[in-house]
């Protein structure tokens, strides 16, 4: 197990040929970089953003990769995870569990592996039930990155004739009129450098979000359940960004966890090395064709 301090805290370094990753054993679960092998961190570096939490203390977003359990409350979903994470080592990988959230009785884990040699990881999210009594809510994963990039959304658009065929969750603070925002027919492109906060969230049968950087194009794939429920308006993926992060959302279908049982949330990260940055929807679709994300 090699260890590396980074931004403070002491972390795992999970690596291959293509990519290396860099796992909090301080907080979390965490994953607070991800770069190609001796490249740039692409995800974000937030060490002294905080949110207060009432009655529990002070939550440190610290930036990178982490899972919460929606819906979203200021009360429940801000719980401080500042203790060391129990890592243990895994086929290709290793997995991170943290101790029991005392407020929820929510148990947090995140398992981390490898495709051999190639720019591709695969992250199993669990959120255990340690409760004597059933907890109803969904596995939430977030991945923030370094702002200056573009986000693509891909929308699904079917003939359903006379009936609508899509929709969209917008939050309070967001202004569809933005001019970083491009509502597409078949793309929402959200360039990362608003003034003011911006989130929207929609349905996902594509079950991929991707954020290109520094000519480096980050994918996340998370599977859709169509005929399950969603939290936030059916959303089973979401993008938020202000003026120090752009995130990609991706969440589980709502479902009760019974005592000592487990949800899980799978997702799949993929980089892409020389892309163009896709300025409109006629460069998201050419971009999507290429690369097979359908």
């Amino acid at each position: 197990m090699e260890l590396v301090d980074f931004m403070g805290q002491e972390c795992v370094s999970l690596k291959n040929g293509s990519l290396q990753l860099l796992i909090s054993r301080s907080v979390g679960p965490r994953i607070l970089s991800l770069s190609f092998a001796g490249g740039e961190n692409l995800l974000a570096e937030l060490p002294d953003f905080v949110n207060e939490t009432p009655g529990v203390g002070t939550y440190h977003f610290y930036g990178g990769h982490r899972l919460w359990h929606a819906p979203e409350d200021v009360n429940r979903t801000y719980m401080p995870d500042d203790s060391p994470v129990d890592i243990t080592p895994v086929e290709n990988g290793y997995l991170m569990t943290q101790n029991v959230e005392m407020k929820t009785g929510l148990q947090k884990s995140i398992e981390v592996c490898l495709h051999g040699d190639a720019p591709k990881v695969t992250l199993t999210h669990r959120l255990t039930n340690r409760n004597l009594w059933d907890v109803t809510c969904a596995p939430w994963t977030i991945t923030q990155f370094k702002p200056g990039g573009v986000a693509v959304l891909p929308q699904t658009v079917e003939d359903t004739g006379v009936l609508p065929n899509r929709s969209l969750a917008l939050w309070p603070y967001s202004n569809p009129s933005d001019p970083n925002v491009s509502f597409g027919q078949n793309y929402i492109l959200v360039q990362a450098k608003m003034g003011s906060p911006f989130k929207v969230g929609f349905p996902n049968p594509r079950g991929w979000l991707a954020y290109w950087l520094n000519n480096t194009l980050f994918v996340k794939r998370a599977k859709y359940e169509k005929r399950s429920a969603y939290y936030d308006l059916g959303s089973s993926s979401e993008c938020f960004c202000d003026e120090q992060f752009l995130e990609l959302e991706t969440l589980a279908p709502i479902t009760t966890i019974a005592p000592q049982a487990s949800a899980t949330h799978v997702e799949t990260w993929e980089l892409y090395a020389n892309v163009e940055c896709p300025h409109d929807e006629k460069d998201a679709e050419a971009l999507a064709a290429s690369l097979g994300l359908g």
